[in-house]
């Protein structure tokens, strides 16, 4: 193994490591299941060639006993251990695998929410999919195939080998010969012969997934713009690219398995032979001749389990290098300091702040420099593009400025503690975010521990309880994947009901009625005006004085016009 594969699944060995028990235990199981055979195959053929030489001697009128008891019990008693092993060792192992899983899948989802939208930009999100899916399900192989299965083997062909060496020691040593060279191979060569091509095969799976996730989500643009022959196009040549390399990998595998029918063979003609050779020179009996070869060919059940795995040791190696990529990604964007902000309203200042995305032309914002006082409310408005929602991402850390200063609360915001800004600094966006859970499970977001009486405040705030009421399972309702069950309207609603759950000091307010008619909103607006109280606002709107919505209560305007701040004709507003 070499040491860039080593430094690739060290961190995910080290997580298996954190499981030692269950690990132990389900080798054990497989050892008990791998020797249960060979003693099974063994013993059976000592048996059947034992009764079969005390009938002739019985027959030719000679004096002759056997004891069938014991070697019958023995018989019987590999016949279910093996069979009881083999089925705890598949339920027990999977299980390991499957609480692996879910351990893997927590520390890469903690990873991907450390990451900033810089980092998640860079990847589509059908990629970031994959990567909690395939590329997870993919390092399942890590222990299940990888590591028990070779180790079990290995012992196996040791051990087998000693139990030779005890009646004939030429075949221990020939078997010994023979089969470790073959495990070796089937380890090593295997998985170097196919590390490229099960490498590229999971890289074309990954790019046929996210291909599709975008072929059917652009359907209908793909089908405007008259391009959906291109995309297919497209889709055959990576299908193709990933036959070439699946052959490739199965012939490997294929030359694995007949390599180990074909050592394995070899080994029980060598041991037939040597021990005839003893058996001719009266240095063990006729049972003991047809034990030994049989103990050789059930090794085989132990080593056939190779060649399949380690050929896609690649793909198992690239799953791991995406995974660590993120942890990477993840630990180079800083995780806030330890400061705990106030209660109640919280001072919002930036000095000389800018950002630019990687890539980008044009800084998105240029020395940005705004004061809100606590209890105020501050319009930002701006056309699309103008940089509003680049505002509302660095306010909530989710990107760090270029250069400048964020103060909240008169503490610089990298110095503040992650939890206490999540709860103190509520975002309302112009995406809405819904889990497809019922309605009281998106709404509990926000509280986990609110009551449904004050879920039904939540909805009656938005015009929604009485919507609600009418469903037949109430706040039981599901709302479908990504909200789908609901209207634009609705789901927009529900996530300011949402935001009402919460008891922030800071309220960013993006469009908060965007998409609602005119009645809903003159009904909303003073309850959102209600809450609001007590609490600084930042609006960000596309246009005031009429021409858009006007959020209630404000004291001040600043305007964005691509990227910087502009002086507005009427900056102040009169209080309440």
């Amino acid at each position: 193994m070499s040491e860039s594969l080593k430094a690739t699944l060290s961190p995910w060995l080290r997580l298996l490591a954190r499981r030692p028990r269950r690990l132990a235990i389900g080798v054990l199981l497989l050892v008990v299941t791998v020797f249960s055979a060979v003693g099974l195959l063994a013993l059976s053929g000592w048996f059947i060639a034992a009764s079969a030489l005390t009938g002739i001697a019985l027959a030719m009128g000679l004096a002759a006993s056997l004891d069938v008891y014991v070697p019958g019990g023995g018989i019987r008693f590999f016949a279910v251990s093996r069979t009881v092993a083999r089925y705890l060792e598949r339920l027990y192992n999977h299980d390991t695998v499957l609480r692996l899983l879910a351990d893997l899948r927590g520390r890469l989802f903690g990873a991907m929410a450390r990451l900033d939208d810089r980092s998640l930009a860079r990847q589509r999100s059908s990629d970031w999919l994959n990567r909690l899916t395939a590329d997870i399900d993919t390092l399942d192989s890590l222990y299940l195939r990888l590591l028990a299965p070779p180790a079990v083997a290995l012992v196996a062909v040791v051990l087998v080998a000693a139990f030779l060496a005890l009646w004939v020691p030429a075949a221990g040593l020939a078997v010994a010969a023979l089969l470790l060279p073959t495990w070796v191979w089937l380890t090593a060569g295997q998985a170097r012969l196919g590390m490229a091509a099960s490498r590229r095969q999971v890289g074309h799976l990954q790019r046929l997934r996210s291909q599709a996730i975008e072929y059917l989500t652009g359907l209908a643009e793909l089908e405007a713009y008259g391009s959906r022959a291109w995309h297919r196009r497209g889709f055959r040549q990576r299908e193709d690219a990933l036959r070439r390399d699946q052959r490739r990998t199965g012939r490997l595998a294929a030359f694995g398995t007949a390599l180990v029918n074909l050592m394995v063979g070899l080994g029980m003609v060598a041991t037939l032979w040597l021990a005839a050779a003893a058996w001719q020179q009266e240095a063990i009996g006729g049972p003991i001749l047809v034990m030994l070869p049989l103990a050789v060919f059930a090794i085989g059940e132990a080593l056939a389990l190779l060649p399949a795995a380690f050929t896609q040791l690649g793909a198992t190696r690239g799953a791991a290098e995406r995974l660590n990529a993120v942890e990477r990604a993840s630990e180079s964007v800083p995780e806030g300091g330890n400061v705990e902000l106030p209660a109640g309203a919280l001072s919002l200042r930036l000095e000389a702040v800018s950002l630019h995305y990687p890539g980008a032309l044009a800084p998105a914002l240029r020395n940005i420099a705004f004061e809100l006082m606590p209890g105020e409310r501050l319009a930002l408005s701006g056309a699309s593009g103008a940089g509003k929602s680049s505002v509302a991402a660095l306010l909530t850390r989710r990107l760090p400025p270029s250069q400048g200063v964020i103060i909240l609360a008169d503490v610089p915001l990298e110095q503040v503690d992650e939890r206490s800004l999540r709860e103190r600094v509520a975002i309302l966006g112009q995406r809405i975010d819904l889990f497809q859970g019922s309605l009281a499970t998106n709404l509990r977001l926000a509280a986990p521990e609110a009551s449904e009486s004050r879920l039904w405040q939540a909805l009656a705030a938005v015009d929604l309880a009485q919507w609600a009421e009418s469903l037949p399972h109430g706040l039981a309702t599901r709302v479908g994947e990504g909200g789908r069950a609901l209207s634009g309207g609705q789901a927009r609603r529900l996530a300011l009901a949402r935001l009402m759950l919460r008891d922030p000091g800071l309220v960013i307010l993006d469009e908060p009625f965007a998409g609602l008619d005119a009645d809903t909103v003159a009904r909303l607006s003073p309850r959102l005006d209600q809450w609001l109280q007590g609490r600084s606002v930042l609006y960000l709107v596309h246009q005031l004085d009429g021409g858009g919505f006007e959020p209630p209560g404000i004291t001040r305007e600043r305007r964005l016009e691509q990227g910087e701040l502009t002086v507005c004709a009427k900056s102040e507003y009169p209080s309440g």
